[in-house]
């Protein structure tokens, strides 16, 4: 096999491969339940583009090599296939300052695409002030052919700036996909700019075919991110709604008003409890990180004081030696609650039993009581007021990666198990 047959191989394959990678990434961006339509239609348009740069370079090769029919080995093609590839490859990186979802200053970056396209046009008029194709069809720059990588530069500055800005206030992990771009498109335009001979494949186009994919991928991390965030402060919200029932505090209120005739200062101290417990429950709602667990069984023990008044007949127990690790706000006062609403609320000597300790490498919290229990089969079924437990075992899973289990015995009782990893916290 000759070296040219080789070479030819290697380029056909490198084009599929690139080909390949925009389809791919198309695919998935119109599939992407996650992405708005303004992300999919810049994406695909920064895809359809990639592929276009793929084919400029491609004509460009064959017409300097005179692979093509020698018709197309003209000046003014060639001189047209390259003013079209100076003029797309700044429009791509506005595209991708645009993804970044601030719109500030683009209509300036525009018009400099414009202008831009305007100096490299030139050339099909004879003009040369960026290039010109000779008769014999070498190219030379003209005293504006550095133009397409001096503004590529300023974009690919203005890109990193807006990542850095948008993101290090958010998440710091989050700019490390753009801020790979910016440096794999930096280095791609200055290879372009020292690289004497004319190849099948520009650097920079190599580089913004695999940039759409990282973009891509970046967009959809962020949404899927996003998308989580805003099932948890909803589960947050159900959860607070939930803890916060009619006949709650309808019962706290009855019962504060009886001990205002009866007993003024334990009244006065349940209007305390009774404040507080409100308002953890709405400091919750905004509460996105892990908090210690001493927070969490105070606010539980605040809840139960409360509830012990209205059931004396009710008895809550505390073993929580192991008490210095983190778990989401608003999980053990929640099954707290489910094991004295539903479980021993009606009986003579209804006990819950609270019990953390430290099993291997995970934090082990257990609720147990000796109420009615309930069918763990039928615990998520439309309608059953156990529909609690999901939303902490959601929680559980996707913020601390521990499990939920729940083990109920009709006429004996339920125990839910927590298992929370052993991680460096600070309590």
């Amino acid at each position: 096999m000759s070296e040219w047959t080789t070479s030819l191989h290697a380029i056909i394959c490198i084009n599929m491969l690139l080909v390949l990678l925009l389809a791919g990434t198309s695919f998935a961006i119109v599939e992407d339940p996650y992405m708005g339509r303004r992300e999919k239609v810049i994406m695909l348009i920064v895809c359809l583009l990639a592929l276009s740069l793929v084919v400029q370079c491609q004509l460009d090769y064959m017409i300097d090599r005179g692979t093509v029919d020698p018709g197309s080995r003209s000046v003014f093609v060639r001189t047209l296939v390259d003013v079209y590839g100076y003029s797309v490859r700044p429009a791509i990186l506005v595209l991708f300052i645009a993804l970044t979802g601030s719109s500030r200053r683009l209509w300036i970056f525009w018009s400099v695409v414009a202008l831009n396209f305007l100096i490299y046009a030139s050339s099909l008029f004879g003009a040369g002030l960026a290039f010109r194709i000779g008769e014999d069809g070498s190219f030379s720059r003209g005293p504006l052919g550095y133009a397409c990588f001096v503004i590529s530069f300023v974009l690919i500055l203005d890109l990193l700036y807006r990542s850095f800005s948008q993101f290090m206030r958010v998440r710091r992990f989050d700019i490390v996909i753009p801020v790979f771009i910016v440096l794999v498109i930096l280095a791609a335009s200055i290879g372009d700019m020292t690289e004497d001979v004319n190849p099948p494949i520009t650097y920079l186009a190599a580089a913004i075919v695999a940039c759409s994919l990282f973009y891509y991928l970046w967009i959809h991390i962020r949404l899927v991110r996003e998308h989580e965030r805003s099932l948890l402060a909803e589960q947050r919200i159900q959860i607070m709604i939930s803890q916060i029932q009619p006949h709650f505090l309808y019962n706290t209120l009855s019962t504060i008003q009886a001990l205002c005739s009866k007993d003024p200062e334990t009244a006065a101290r349940t209007v305390e409890k009774f404040g507080d417990y409100l308002r953890q429950n709405l400091a919750s709602l905004s509460q996105s990180d892990l908090i210690p667990f001493r927070k969490e069984i105070e606010h539980t023990r605040i809840y139960t004081e409360i509830e012990l008044l209205m059931f004396p007949n009710i008895r809550v127990e505390y073993h929580t030696d192991d008490n210095r690790f983190l778990l989401p706000a608003l999980t053990i006062q929640p099954l707290v609650e489910n094991s004295i609403r539903h479980g021993v609320r009606g009986k003579k000597d209804g006990l819950v039993c609270i019990t953390t300790r430290k099993d291997g490498d995970f934090h082990e919290i257990v609720i147990e009581d000796n109420g009615k229990g309930f069918d763990t089969d039928k615990e998520f079924e439309p309608g059953r007021s156990h529909i609690g437990i999901k939303n902490v075992r959601e929680r559980v899973e996707k913020m601390c990666g521990g499990t939920l289990d729940v083990e109920s015995e009709i006429g004996k009782g339920t125990t839910v198990t927590i298992r929370i990893p052993v991680r460096k916290e600070t309590a």
